[in-house]
């Protein structure tokens, strides 16, 4: 692109070769408005509005070289000089030819329709921060710490199970009595040398030594048998008979040790008459403590009355021609 100097020498030469430019010059200012009004055009650049001003200029220095004298005419062209700036510029039109000078109608259109304008870039409003209000304190709902546990729908029963269900609810529950331990009692004892007298289902005692030892079979059918010695040396007998004729007080002690020592769990029953208790009471009296809480005494007094003598376990009280009763406490 050419210089600002080298255009204005070029200026000043077109000045003078068409300083006797004539009336053509009416013709040409038509014709120089209507690339002024190019020239404005919106929207054009500055190259394209400098590649306009160049060709008005060679069209001002062609007419001028075929022009006659000057006239007076040419004394308005006396601003060419400053046409460079002014087309570099973008307005050559408004410097060469005021508005006032033509009366053109088109000139005048163009004059009075106003330039378009490039749309204004419009600034961003300033935003100004917005102001925060206080946001409202809403009173916190507490929250229940143990959520409840969700309860599954019941589950519907057959009808046959609800039925059986509302009579167990209606029937009211029978109130058992607590079983009442039953308090032991005196119980009877038959004894006999002849067992088979003695009426069946009872407490029998009978005799396992002696002349009249009685055989297993003749006790059958009964609740329970006591075996009966008189010798003293049948540590299996439940009883021993001290009596005259029969076993003697020392000897019972004897008898009632060997058969305590020999089981931990039995007792030592010691039949007696009361005329003879208090010597049999005597003779044990050498045994440990513990063996004499093992005895019993079974004392003979034939009242003909249930009676049991104090300090004894069991009374005969009843003597008859085939068997003999006894009371006995449930200790026995």
């Amino acid at each position: 692109m050419p210089s600002h100097r080298s255009l204005s020498a070029l200026y000043t030469r077109v000045f003078t070769a068409i300083s006797g430019l004539s009336g053509r010059l009416l013709v040409l200012a038509h014709r120089l408005r209507i690339l002024a009004g190019n020239l404005r055009l919106p929207g054009a650049s500055p190259v394209r509005r400098l590649s306009f001003g160049f060709a008005a200029a060679g069209l001002i220095a062609v007419i001028g070289l075929t022009a006659g004298p000057a006239t007076p005419a040419a004394t308005n062209l006396v601003g060419i000089a400053n046409l460079g700036p002014a087309v570099a510029a973008g307005h050559a039109g408004d410097a060469l030819f005021p508005a006032e000078a033509s009366q053109h109608p088109i000139a005048v259109q163009r004059q009075a329709a106003p330039a378009r304008s490039a749309p204004a870039q419009q600034k961003p409003a300033e935003q100004k921060p917005a102001e925060q209000k206080p946001a409202e304190q809403k009173p916190a709902q507490h929250k229940p710490a143990h959520r409840p546990a969700r309860q599954k729908p019941a589950q519907k029963k057959p009808a046959k199970a609800r039925l059986a269900v509302k009579e167990h609810k209606k029937a009211k529950p029978a109130h058992r009595r607590p079983a009442r331990h039953a308090t032991p009692r005196p119980y009877t004892i038959y004894d006999s040398i002849h067992p088979s007298a003695i009426p069946s289902h009872k407490v029998v005692a009978t005799y396992a030594t002696g002349n009249y030892a009685a055989q297993p079979s003749e006790v059958a059918g009964s609740k329970s048998v006591m075996w009966i010695d008189i010798t003293g040396r049948d540590y299996a007998a439940s009883v021993l008979d001290v009596e005259p004729g029969d076993a003697t007080p020392a000897t019972a002690a004897e008898w009632a040790r060997h058969r305590l020592a020999s089981n931990p769990h039995v007792l030592a029953r010691i039949y007696t008459m009361r005329s003879e208790w208090g010597a049999v009471q005597s003779a044990v009296s050498s045994l440990k403590k513990s063996m004499r809480d093992r005895i019993r005494y079974w004392i003979a007094d034939p009242t003909g009355v249930p009676h049991i003598v104090p300090g004894s376990s069991a009374t005969q009280w009843y003597w008859g021609p085939n068997y003999d009763i006894t009371t006995a406490n449930p200790d026995f």
